[in-house]
């Protein structure tokens, strides 16, 4: 079953209900991710971005995965 980018949306805004999201990718198990959001202010890029793979609740997880590939770009708000 193909995943679309509203999907991953809403699964990161679960757990990020303030943040700025962005997502984009059309074919169902490819995107980007842009996650800018304040709780990250003081974590490194691993601790942010492992905070984000978390919320996504085992889309990722090996060969089972629904999303294929994740480009992730997160920071807190300048």
């Amino acid at each position: 079953m193909a995943v679309l980018a509203s999907d991953i949306e809403a699964l990161i805004r679960e757990s990020f209900p303030d943040a700025k999201i962005t997502v984009v990718g059309d074919d169902g198990v490819h995107f980007s991710a842009e996650v800018i959001d304040e709780s990250f202010r003081g974590k490194n890029r691993v601790q942010q971005q492992r905070a984000v793979m978390a919320a996504l609740k085992g889309k990722m997880d090996g060969s089972n995965g629904e999303i294929h590939a994740l480009g992730l770009t997160t920071k807190a708000p300048d």
